[in-house]
């Protein structure tokens, strides 16, 4: 990682991949060429679950190599647009108008990115545990439901088991006085 002084802990990486929306998957097709695409991922321990179509171009590249990653991006802030005064006192000391720039031309973020093997689950059992995680996770509500779901909707769905080899996190945070949060520092 380039930028060290934003490195997070293993635990901040899976509190990121927790709490996403979803992630982006990158496969690499038997045609050497990549291939991301958005996934909703549910975790259990050190291992992913995905699922999809039986079919198509994601299945097919992680049926072909099992080397995969994900990334994670949450929590993005934009700053606020520089204003004329800000700007005009800045200017006069060039070290003010450097911390500006670097302070709005700049997004706020936390992010994960995770490198594993890939494997289409084919045991019965653990596709449902699969299935079971990611619709806690995304349609608790639904639960009551989940095993007619799983009734009409098992055979035609794949689910891919991702075992995390590595896993990076990255941040980058000012706290309220605006001074960036580095290494670890959580406000």
């Amino acid at each position: 990682m380039r930028r060290a002084d934003r490195e997070m802990d293993r635990e901040f990486a899976y509190y990121v991949v927790d709490k996403s929306e979803f992630g982006v998957i990158a496969t690499v097709g038997i045609d050497g060429l990549p291939y991301a695409v958005p996934v909703s991922v549910a975790r259990d321990g050190d291992v992913l679950y995905i699922h999809g179509a039986c079919e198509g171009r994601k299945i097919g590249n992680i049926r072909e190599s099992s080397n995969v990653s994900i990334a994670f991006v949450e929590d993005v802030e934009v700053p606020p647009p520089i204003e004329e005064s800000e700007f005009e006192i800045a200017k006069d000391a060039k070290v003010s108008l450097g911390k500006l720039v670097s302070k709005k031309f700049t997004t706020e973020f936390e992010s994960a990115v995770v490198f594993g093997k890939a494997y289409e689950v084919e045991d019965e059992k653990t596709k449902i545990h699969g299935l079971r995680l990611i619709s806690e996770k995304y349609t608790p509500e639904n639960m009551p439901y989940f095993d007619s779901a799983i009734e009409v909707s098992l055979e035609r769905t794949c689910v891919v088991r991702v075992e995390i080899e590595r896993i990076t996190g990255k941040r980058k945070k000012y706290d309220s006085a605006g001074e960036e949060m580095k290494w670890g520092r959580l406000e």
